[in-house]
């Protein structure tokens, strides 16, 4: 199965602005398509995408992603096992030659990786979770517990919290399906929720509704209402996980948050998150801390490390930072996002790594996605702890909890992730 032929394409995602899909061809017939998201709230660290900067879609297009596809890339695959990922990820990070893939672009080189990789799957007459499960050599793989952003604020809403994601984690749900459930009727409940109280219910990038907030625990208090009202227990039926996203209100060593009219102090913005955590049952607090605070991510670790603490911005997927926060004891998770780090199998190094160290991984999707369903299948084939797809409408988000009930019904071996 050696790869005969690349096409690659511009597509809209979610917010409607453009990126890269890529289809693999062997010479079998066969092929892969895969389609990257792209990011609102992104780490400094991270992989760098390709934009044109031209007057088309106001500088974002990927035309100039897809020509390297095309061109340079092809002209090095060609002829390539595609069941051989690590051999094709090599040869595309030698390709490229920069630390952060920013010659060739981590959109166009990502949308590769995952491509190949669906066109071995696909070859092979497998599953794509069956596939990256050999390609990790994981013999464990699992359902990931969801983590439902049914809350939306910072970058992806306007008029909301400073905060940016309120989600809910439906912790006594057995199966997928029954977690989905909880989720949606929550959801529904919300809905209700905010229409009783007169406001609009609106959704944000990541399909959670909006609201307006005098402080950021008003979420918590909506959320506690919603889930009361569909006949869920907070604490106990459903617990509770917050995306801070504190790097983009963060300045000169100060966390504003504009809603509340409070600036903090490192210490103080740890204060208010253990507050937080006191008052309502929040389990998981993810970027509670800016992107290269690794002194204070170790404070606060040693404060609230009976929480699960995760680095997105601060670890941006990449296993050197991963090792230096291990070393450190800054965080006890990490959030999994394959275009921060570029290629399908660095990515599964940073989850292999993060696991041998105790820590959990939860799989992300990013603001801006497409109806690829790739990262359903990297959680499951992995064995991830948790899977973040959004909230419960938009179906760039849905798209991937039915691809999770289908994978659970066409293999009833697979299990729900343990609870936090």
């Amino acid at each position: 199965m050696k790869i005969a032929s690349i096409t690659a394409r511009q597509i809209l995602d979610s917010r409607g602005e453009p990126t890269i899909e890529a289809d693999v061809w062997l010479d079998n017939g066969i092929f892969g398509r895969a389609a990257v998201p792209a990011g609102a709230s992104t780490g400094t660290h991270e992989a760098i995408e390709l934009r044109d900067g031209e007057e088309a879609y106001n500088g974002k297009g990927v035309t100039k992603a897809i020509s390297n596809v095309q061109g340079e890339i092809l002209a090095c695959l060609k002829g390539v096992a595609a069941d051989d990922q690590f051999l094709v990820d090599q040869k595309l990070i030698d390709l490229d030659g920069t630390a952060n893939k920013s010659r060739l672009g981590a959109n166009a080189i990502l949308a590769v990786s995952l491509a190949a990789a669906r066109a071995a799957a696909n070859a092979r007459g497998v599953l794509f979770y069956v596939h990256i499960a050999d390609i990790a050599s994981n013999q464990h793989k699992s359902l990931p517990l969801p983590m439902m952003n049914v809350l939306n604020g910072g970058r992806h809403a306007s008029n909301s919290a400073d905060l940016q994601e309120f989600m809910l984690i439906p912790v006594s749900a057995k199966t997928y399906a029954e977690a989905v459930k909880i989720g949606a009727e929550i959801f529904q409940s919300l809905k209700s929720e905010i229409g009783s109280s007169g406001n609009t219910t609106t959704v944000g990038d990541e399909g959670g509704f909006t609201y307006p907030v005098s402080k950021n625990t008003d979420m918590l208090d909506l959320l506690t209402r919603a889930t009361t009202t569909a006949g869920y227990r907070p604490g106990e039926d459903v617990c509770y996980a917050i995306d801070a996203a504190a790097s983009e209100f963060y300045h000169d060593g100060i966390y504003d948050l504009k809603k509340e009219q409070r600036q903090l102090n490192p210490q103080q913005m740890i204060d208010y998150l253990t507050d937080i955590s006191n008052q309502y049952p929040l389990r998981s607090i993810e970027d509670g801390l800016a992107e290269d605070s690794w002194e204070d991510w170790v404070t606060m670790t040693n404060d609230l490390g009976h929480l699960q603490l995760v680095g997105d911005d601060l670890l941006v997927t990449n296993p050197q930072r991963l090792q230096k926060a291990i070393n450190m004891k800054a965080a006890n998770a990490i959030l999994i996002k394959l275009n921060q780090i570029g290629t399908l199998t660095e990515t599964i190094k940073t989850i292999k790594l993060a696991k041998a160290n105790g820590w959990r991984t939860i799989v992300s999707h990013r603001s801006g996605e497409t109806e690829d369903v790739s990262i359903a299948h990297l959680a499951v084939g992995t064995g991830a702890d948790q899977i973040k797809t959004g909230s419960l409408s938009r179906s760039e988000r849905t798209a991937k909890h039915n691809e999770l009930m289908r994978i659970e019904e066409a293999d009833r071996s697979l299990v729900l992730a343990h609870p936090l």
